[in-house]
Parts: C-alpha cells; sequence; structure tokens
C-alpha cells in the first residue's frame, strides 16, 4: 500500500523501529475527517501486543473521523538533536499505517490503561488502577491494528 522508502541507508529494522514505537512520549494521529480534509492530532499512546493504543473522550472529533474512515497514519520521533553547523538534525522516526478501531471489550479497555498507566505513571501505580477503574465507563480506548510498519534513523 505505500511508497518505498526513499532513503533506504536510513531505515531501520522492525526490531529498532518498535523500540523507538516503545520509548516515544507521543505520537501525531492522521486521518481524514467527514468532509476528507486532513486532520492530524498529537496523542499520547501505548505500543502493547503488536497494537497502538491511545484513550479518548466517549465524543468528539476524533472517534467521527474514525467512524467515517479508519484507515489511520501514526508518526513518532524520539531522539532528536540538531546539528546546527551541519544543518541537519539527527533522530530516529516511525510510521504506521493502519485501521483504528474502538474497543468494546472491558477487559481489553482496562488493559490498554494498565499499560498508559505503565509507560505515563507508573511511580502511581496503586492510585492509578483505582483511577481507571472510576473512569473506565467514561473513557473510550481506540486500538490501531498495524498494517504496514516503517523506521528511519538519521545517525
Amino acid at each position: 500500500m505505500n511508497k518505498k522508502m526513499r532513503r533506504k541507508d536510513r531505515q531501520m529494522s522492525e526490531a529498532d523501529t518498535i523500540k523507538v514505537l516503545k520509548s516515544a512520549q507521543y505520537g501525531t494521529l492522521s486521518m481524514l475527517d467527514t468532509e476528507n480534509k486532513p486532520y492530524g492530532i498529537p496523542i499520547s499512546f501505548v505500543y502493547e501486543n503488536g497494537m497502538i493504543y491511545l484513550h479518548c473522550a466517549t465524543a468528539g472529533t476524533k472517534l467521527d473521523n474514525i467512524a467515517h474512515d479508519n484507515n489511520v497514519c501514526f508518526s513518532t520521533v524520539t531522539d532528536v538533536v540538531t546539528i546546527q553547523e551541519k544543518f541537519s538534525t539527527r533522530f530516529k522516526s516511525a510510521i504506521i499505517f493502519g485501521k483504528a478501531e474502538l474497543i468494546n471489550s472491558i477487559e481489553e479497555k482496562r488493559t490498554a490503561l494498565i499499560a498508559i498507566l505503565n509507560k505515563y505513571c507508573h511511580d502511581f501505580y496503586e492510585p492509578g488502577l483505582e483511577y481507571i477503574e472510576k473512569a473506565l465507563a467514561q473513557t473510550n480506548i481506540l486500538r490501531i491494528q498495524i498494517n504496514d510498519i516503517t523506521g528511519k534513523e538519521h545517525k
């Protein structure tokens, strides 16, 4: 489905690309809106069990867009260092193409929220578990089923 990477010399292995996904603090979710216009938002996420999980409210633009067209692109970047004297930048990045879907299973929602808790608030794990149980009914989780994944590194 996707074009081949132009700079093959910068392509990372899938294992290294997954490391980027596990370490990145946020990513950009891109999709088409209900008028078929591009829509992208920075968002926190977690990579777990070969999927990307995102939390969201029970209503809103993101959900409207996914209901309209669930094809998405998700990208993230880590290890960014500007090299001013070379007019360049070092980085590692990951780009994913896939399909986003709303999770209906309470258990899968809980598992995804616990993974998000571990990533962002691991020092507050016990209070976080209580928070998850209180907020579970008011929280939606989107899962991105990955169809294509590529990583790129500029050293």
